[in-house]
């Protein structure tokens, strides 16, 4: 089935893809759903992981705003981000369908660092694939990887960032798709990894769902960050169909969207083809893909999952851009007011509270996935602005 979600979606690759997409629809369909391995699943997200995350008040926050701010805590995760739900989960599909290797792109390195503990945990060779430029700002996160027994590729193409990162997992994966299991990190590629991602990201909102209504209250907006779309599209899945909640993903401005250096791609794209998959694409008028530029490694993005592109056209999820100095400056107010270093990426959608709170005529409950910690980030924000974090 070459699934599309409206015009987005589908299977674009080459022929020796097809079978290999098959085979892991097939596989996903037969064993994710069965007792056995949800059991299997949900005891590795529970004892090993750390799941279920907080839904924490951030009261501090609250009063800054004048509306009640809850933090979902992904970043308390081991690992320290959403990435750890889909990479294991995926991680232990593959073992099931017998493959022997794991590969992976990241831009961030939280994918990476997910894919790498997962191969350990269940036995599996591993490979990450990595832009350079990413790799010298996330050099934690690289020699993490490297301590967990995988091998990082470097990239050196292109701007040496994510996109290139996800073409060369694309080729070695083609290349070696008899015995290679290929672990997507975002709601992005071909049919059916957007789906297969959505199903086990989907656990933030369906977590989120049951805190609220344990706490007898009910969100008014959900707000996430936006590169690929995973960690957006897991909290927003649960909540679709409830239309009296907003919710509202926040992509990369960079230097603004005004300018050549951003990644807004649903704010400034157009409907194309990227990495397998018709959605909408930042690029020039002859259709190549235009570079991008954020200080976060993993919204460094020029494509956005198709489901998310969907959700854009319908008009059921709003999304706004931030630029690198406001996303700055929500981190440093979150780190001053509750004691939380968020990463980056999640920074973005912390930003848009300064713009939504001043709009809203009454007090609202408002959701932030806080999809990471910012341990890997402290090279980028301590070089930022010639190392002024609290100027």
């Amino acid at each position: 089935m070459n699934r599309y979600y409206a015009e987005f979606g589908g299977q674009f690759v080459p022929e020796t893809g097809i079978s290999a997409l098959k085979e892991l629809e097939k596989a996903f369909l037969k064993i994710a759903f069965q007792k056995d391995f949800k059991s299997e699943l949900k005891s590795l997200l529970k004892d090993y992981v750390g799941r279920k995350t907080p839904l924490y008040y951030a009261k501090n926050l609250s009063k800054h705003y004048g509306h009640d701010i809850y933090l979902k805590r992904e970043d308390l995760n081991h690992t320290g981000a959403h990435k750890i739900n889909n990479a294991i989960a995926q991680a232990l599909l593959a073992k099931k369908m017998g493959k022997k290797k794991i590969i992976a792109e990241t831009g961030a390195g939280q994918h990476g660092l997910a894919t790498a503990t997962a191969a350990a945990l269940l036995g599996l060779e591993c490979e990450i694939f990595m832009g350079e430029t990413d790799v010298k700002r996330q050099e934690l996160n690289v020699q993490k990887i490297r301590l967990l027994g995988a091998k990082v590729n470097l990239i050196n193409t292109g701007l040496k960032t994510l996109k290139e990162a996800t073409t060369a997992a694309i080729q070695s994966w083609i290349n070696e798709i008899e015995t290679c299991f290929y672990v997507i990190g975002s709601a992005v590629g071909p049919y059916p990894y957007p789906q297969i991602v959505t199903h086990f990201q989907s656990i933030i909102g369906k977590e989120t769902k049951k805190q609220l209504k344990k706490i007898g209250k009910k969100a008014d907006y959900i707000i996430a960050c936006v590169g690929g779309g995973s960690n957006a599209i897991g909290m927003f899945y649960e909540f679709l169909n409830d239309k009296t909640v907003g919710l509202i993903g926040v992509e990369a401005a960079g230097l603004g969207i005004d300018t050549p250096y951003h990644a807004a791609t649903l704010t400034k794209g157009r409907v194309g083809i990227i990495h397998g998959m018709k959605t909408i694409v930042l690029q020039d008028d002859y259709g190549n893909i235009l570079p991008v530029h954020s200080i976060s490694a993993g919204l460094d993005y020029p494509g956005v999952g198709p489901i998310h592109a969907y959700l854009h056209k319908v008009k059921r999820v709003k999304y706004y851009a931030i630029n690198d100095d406001e996303c700055i400056n929500a981190l440093k107010l979150l780190c001053k007011l509750e004691g939380i270093i968020p990463a980056i990426e999640s920074s973005h959608a912390l930003a848009y509270l300064e713009k939504l709170c001043p709009t809203l005529k009454e007090k609202s409950v408002i959701v932030v996935n806080l999809s990471g910690r910012g341990d890997k980030d402290m090279h980028s924000v301590l070089s930022y602005k010639k190392g002024e974090i609290y100027g």
